[in-house]
Parts: structure tokens; sequence; C-alpha cells
């Protein structure tokens, strides 16, 4: 029977000391022999650990039937040890059957010594099977323990990755919440300067206004070059080489020592102008060709933001579209100006008549054109007044301001009333044109009657002024508008004048507020007139004409024409007539 151990450790060789002395006493060996034995064993076993490396222990013991009674311990070094070739330990111990031995044969000290050798060794053993349990305990809870430490470090790393998630979608939603506050800037920042772009219909005042807008937020200086203005001036400033490539390409250009990284812009060289100052040079766009170009600066000397680059050339897209718009509006509104200047009358001369007329074009919007004044004589000797407002503003209102004038003064060839002749114009518009109207107001006078015949169309009632001062509207039913689609008949009117009387023929113009409505105008119109004598209305009646117009119009900006005829009786003609009943 053989077993063998390896040894390296003092655990080894403790477990491999026990094992031989039970093996021992399995066997019989006496107890004086085995306590020598474990002695020995002991000794053997502390050299080799002392010289390191692992060591073979080997133990034959006698079996049944060997004929062997010797129990033989070998102690060889591995191939490993400090101490391999050298020769093997060897120890042998007789096997006799076991048997007590006589009394006296051992001495008392030398047994009990050697029970107690042999005892220490079983506590030893069953200290190190406790110590076995033990480390296998501590190494089960230091296994857990790993494990438990894995765990808290996947855990540290989850909660470490879940806060670096979450810092990263922290992150982005503020560069999206700043993202968006920028964008909603920038709208913001369009929309309010569309509205002021768009606001003015003088195309040099958005010009002035371009400035005002971009310094310093978005530029530190602003130029604007428009191509026409250089014809007017006579002469061509210096510009830079960005701005007319600009102008010629129809694309902007970023003229500088660094790429400007802007969507849509070209970069260039510094401008020889200046060469360390960065230029914008956007064109000013229109369907036809660039309008001119403009030129920014960065603000503070920095750079544009790529997106504030957008939103510049988004602006200035919108600013030539105001500049355009306002040109063509001011050249429509010159063409009807022009127009209706042309078209209205030099007033005739009629003894004891005196006539002033005034026309005054709007100074908002587009609304030239619709208000209209005449006076001409009839076959008969009658003087006709007439004073008109087409709706409707611009070049279209003024041709059929002029068509309206024309067909009047044919019909008044063949005669007719005031009321007559308006219902001739009623029919005429409406045959014309369905989708057009107009109000209007036609006064008769004749030298040889001292009354005045008059008709009204949707117009404000004329106002007379008597020798005395006292002032009257001359409210009566008036016609409908001329043109609406009604069949209308329209009556006469007779009002009797005495010398120094004067009859004041107006447009809405001159009276309507949109804040007050006409009844105050029209007040107001009578309250202007009844200041005059009539003296002063036989000497100056062009000057009277002025001075109504002053306290009428100085309250407020013209948002629509305004036509005014004066038609005065000099006090030293027309002897007073004879009353004649008023219809």
């Amino acid at each position: 029977m053989k077993r063998t151990w390896r040894i390296s450790t003092v655990t080894d060789a403790a477990r491999a000391r026990i094992a031989v002395a039970r093996m021992a006493a399995a066997h019989g060996v006496p107890t004086l022999e085995r306590t020598r034995l474990a002695t020995a064993l002991s000794a053997r076993l502390r050299q080799c650990l002392t010289k390191g490396g692992t060591w073979t222990l080997e133990v034959r013991a006698p079996g049944r039937g060997d004929g062997e009674d010797l129990l033989d311990v070998t102690v060889t070094p591995a191939r490993d040890a400090s101490a391999a070739g050298e020769p093997p330990w060897r120890a042998a111990v007789a096997c006799p059957e076991p048997a007590e031995p006589p009394d006296g044969e051992v001495p008392g000290d030398a047994a009990t010594l050697a029970e107690a050798l042999l005892g220490a060794d079983e506590d030893t053993a069953a200290a190190l099977d406790r110590l076995t349990e033990q480390e296998e305990l501590v190494a089960f809870h230091r296994e857990e323990l790993h494990q438990t430490n894995q765990g808290v470090l996947a855990l540290h790393a989850e909660l470490d990755a879940a806060g670096r998630a979450q810092r990263e979608a922290f992150a982005a939603e503020r560069k999206a919440r700043t993202e968006a506050e920028d964008a909603r800037r920038r709208l913001t920042f369009l929309a309010d300067a569309s509205a002021v772009l768009t606001a003015s219909l003088n195309h040099e005042e958005i010009v002035r206004r371009l400035p005002g807008l971009l310094v310093p937020r978005y530029a530190g200086s602003v130029d604007v070059w428009l191509f026409d203005h250089e014809d007017e001036r006579g002469r061509s400033a210096p510009r830079p080489a960005a701005a007319v490539l600009a102008a010629r390409t129809g694309r902007p250009q970023y003229a500088a020592d660094h790429p400007g990284g802007m969507p849509g812009v070209d970069d260039r060289p510094p401008s020889a102008l200046d060469p360390a100052r960065p230029l914008l040079c956007i064109p000013l766009p229109t369907r036809r060709a660039p309008l001119g170009v403009l030129t920014l600066s960065p603000p503070g000397g920095g750079r544009w933001d790529p997106d504030d680059a957008v939103m510049l050339i988004e602006l200035t897209r919108r600013a030539s579209i105001a500049i355009d718009n306002a040109r063509r509006f001011e050249h429509n509104r010159d063409i009807a100006e022009t127009l209706q200047r042309a078209l209205l009358t030099d007033l005739p001369t009629t003894p004891g008549l005196g006539l002033a007329a005034r026309y005054l074009p709007a100074t908002r919007g587009l609304n030239i054109g619709g208000d209209w004044y005449d006076a001409f004589r009839q076959p008969d000797g009658g003087l006709i007044t007439v004073i008109g407002d087409v709706t409707g503003h611009g070049l279209h209102a003024a041709v059929m301001m002029s068509q309206l004038r024309t067909a009047l003064r044919a019909y008044a060839v063949d005669g007719g009333s005031p009321g007559q002749l308006l219902t001739r114009l009623h029919v005429f518009l409406h045959h014309l044109q369905p989708d057009l109207y107009a109000t209007a107001v036609i006064a008769r006078f004749h030298p040889d009657d001292p009354t005045v015949t008059w008709a009204a169309a949707g117009h404000p009632p004329p106002v007379l002024r008597t020798p005395d001062g006292r002032v009257r509207v001359l409210h009566a039913r008036p016609g409908a508008m001329l043109g609406i689609p009604l069949r209308q008949e329209i009556g006469d009117h007779t009002v009797r004048l005495s010398p120094g009387s004067t009859l004041a023929l107006y447009t809405d113009g001159l009276v309507e507020r949109r804040a007050r409505g006409i009844d105050p105008g029209i007040e107001r119109l009578a309250a202007a007139l009844g200041t005059f004598a009539s003296a002063e209305l036989d000497a100056d009646l062009e000057g009277a004409a002025d001075r109504v117009l002053e306290p009428m119009l100085s309250d407020s900006e013209r948002d629509d024409d305004v036509c005014l005829l004066l038609c005065h009786i000099d006090s030293s003609a027309w002897p007073p007539a004879t009353p004649t009943p008023t219809a």
C-alpha cells in the first residue's frame, strides 16, 4: 500500500505528517516509535520548506500477506526544488501486530510524553480540519464578496453611463433650446424689420431705415449702393471688388483674410480699400436685375454666425422687394398725379362770378387719381361747376375720371339740368365699368337767374355762405352713387343766391377723418367759411381757398385726394333778386 503527498507549504507538511502518524497508528507502530517517526519527519519537512520548492512524501505500508512489517517513509525533492538531485530522505519503522505493551515496558514519563505528542497531532489535525472548513467558508464569502463587488462595479458603471447619457441629453436639450431661441429671435427680427421696411412707400426712406435695423446688433457698418443713384449723382464712388462682383453675379460675396463658412456665400480675398475689415456684400435682387448691393461689416470686428448670415440675406431680399415696390408705387403715383393735374380744368372767367379751385394729392398711399373738379359753359350761357370722386385710386381711377369728365361735357352741350346730367352719367358709368362707382355734385349758375340749381349723387352736400356771414349745409336727399346696378332718376334742388354769397363744393378727403366720420368735418368747413367777410371773398378768393384748407388739413396727414371749389358771387354783381321758391 502506497500513499503520496506533494508538499510546498507548511499546511501541506502538517497534513502529511499527521497522515503518516495516523497510518503508523493504524499499522500497530508503538507509541514511542510513532513519536520518534513524527519528530524526525517534522524536522525533515522543516528543512525541505526552508530550501523551498515542491517535495514529494511517499509512504509505503505493509499490506495483508506482504510478509513485510516495515512502514517506509521517503521524502524526495521535485524537479523544481532548489535541492533537486540530492538523495531522498528515508525512514522506516516496524509494524508489529497491535497489542498493549506489558506493564513496565515503556517508562511512564516517555509513554505520557508520546501520548501527549500524538494527542497534539490529533488536535492539530482537528484544528487543520477546522481551518480547512474556515478557509472554505472564507473562500465562499470571498467569492460572494467578489461577486458583490463585481455587481457594485457594474451598477456604478451603469449609473455612470446613465449619468453620462443624462448629461448628454441635458446638453443636447440646452443646445436645442438655444438653437430654437436663436431661430425665434431671428424670425422675430425678420418680422419686425419687414414691418418697418414695408411701412413706407418712399424708397429713400426705406434705404435710410436699413442701418438703424442692423447696427450694432448684426453689423458694424452698413452701406447701400443703389445703381441708379450713382447715375443721379453723376459720379461713381469707389466700391469694394466683392460688391462689384456681387452686382455682376447676383451672388453674395464675403471678402476677408479667412473663409466665412456661410452657406450660399462665395469667399473672396480681402478688399483692397480696407484689407483689415471683413465685408459681406449682398445683392438687392428683383425679378429683373439687382437694384444694388448691401455691404456690411461684422459687429464688433468679429464674424457672422452662419445662421445670422442666412437671415441677413433674407432681410436683404425683403428690403429689395420693399424698395422695388416703393419705386413702382412712386412711378405709378407720379403718372396718376401728372394725368390728374393735366386733366384738371383751367377755370373760366365769368363776370360777377368768382371761381377758385384747389386739388391736393394724398400724401400717404396710392390714393391719387379719383378726385376731380370742372367748370364750363353751356350753349345757353349757363355755367356748370362739378366736383366728383371716382372709387378706387391710382392710374385706373384717373383714367376713369377723365372719361367721366369728357362724357359730362358732351352731355352738357345738349343742355339739361344737373340732375339730368348726373342721371346720364350714372347710366354711362354703369355700362362702361360695372364694377366702378363714383360720386359727384353739379351746380349750375346762370347770369339771368339769381338762383343756383344743384344735384348730388352719393356726394357730400354743398355748403352755402350767405352775405350776412351765416353758413348752412344744403341738406337734401341725394341720389345714389353713380354706376350702381340700380335704375334712378336724380332730382334737382334750387336755392336763391344773393350778391356776396359763396357756395363751396368739395370731396370727402377734405372733411372725412376715419376716427371722427364726415359730419364733424362738414361742421368745421362751415365754421371756416363763416370767418370770412364778403369783402375778403370779393378781393381774394384764391387766398380764401388756401385759408380754408389750412385749418382743415393741419390736423392729420392726407390719406386721400382733396378737392375744393369755391363759387362766389361778387357783392357788386347781380342785384338782389325777387324771392324764388325752393324746390
